[in-house]
């Protein structure tokens, strides 16, 4: 895609599944990529994996300073950042019968805050280059609703439609990019083991009615990778503020009959 090679991007919660898929699909496209992570051995393995391209560094963004830390680790590595894709999240099942303030705060915290403070240092980064830059926030389709045993985690995904589209309105004279991806449901090894866990067969994913899945198969993470791609590039280029619904199905508007 144009304008991607050369460039560098931090992925943040790419050690494994769709980050992962997302930065291999960067190295490809000519990028250097930070990769991050929580577990050292997972980060060491997708560097590995990845190759010089690549370089990583772990750390908890439950905590607020890791945020800066790993954009500063990415500008000493690379010399500069040109885009953040805001990938790391959680999403811990709980009704708001089950809800209480600890949970709200742990899952507001990486998935709501850590995305911002990302955001604030990269944006900090860009405007020292005079360079531009783009952010790719993943949110997901829950955030227009969601299950009711995800009740906090939709809540903290809604949030950062506000914050892609605030960002957004705010940087546009600075040649900021800020869009979001609401990604639907997609295959992982994290998410295969949950799935299972609550009691679904092992092969699940093939299984899946037509209501989830119209054509046929669930989603890939190369697949989410490509839209990733895409909006970081130049081909995506000038377009900014916009919440993108990486489905299979329109997830607004949807006629009854198809979900009933």
């Amino acid at each position: 895609m144009r304008g991607l090679a050369g460039k560098a991007i931090l992925v943040t919660g790419s050690s494994t599944g769709i980050g992962f898929a997302m930065a291999e699909r960067l190295v490809a496209e000519g990028c250097k990529v930070q990769i991050h992570g929580r577990d050292q051995a997972e980060v060491d393995a997708a560097v590995a994996k990845l190759g010089a391209a690549t370089i990583g560094t772990i750390g908890d963004l439950a905590e607020p300073a890791t945020a800066h830390a790993i954009v500063d680790a990415t500008v000493k590595a690379f010399g500069r950042i040109d885009g953040l894709v805001n990938n790391a999240g959680i999403y811990p099942r709980g009704s708001i019968g089950t809800t209480t303030a600890a949970f709200f705060d742990h899952v507001f915290a990486i998935n709501t805050r850590a995305p911002l403070l990302c955001a604030e240092a990269a944006i900090a980064a860009f405007r020292l280059q005079k360079s531009g830059g783009s952010i790719v926030t993943v949110g997901s389709i829950n955030a227009w609703c969601g299950q009711a045993d995800l009740t906090v985690y939709s809540m903290s995904k809604g949030a950062l439609m506000t914050m892609t589209r605030n960002l957004a309105d705010a940087l546009g004279p600075e040649r900021i990019r800020a869009n979001q991806l609401n990604v639907g449901w997609t295959f992982t090894a994290n998410e295969d083991a949950t799935q299972q866990r609550e009691g679904r067969k092992p092969g699940w994913q093939n299984e899946l009615p037509a209501v989830f899945a119209p054509t046929g198969r669930i989603m890939q993470p190369e697949e989410i990778a490509a839209h990733t791609a895409f909006w970081l590039s130049d081909d995506s280029a000038p377009v900014s503020g916009q919440i993108y619904e990486a489905e299979q199905f329109p997830v607004i508007g949807r006629s009854r009959a198809q979900i009933s």
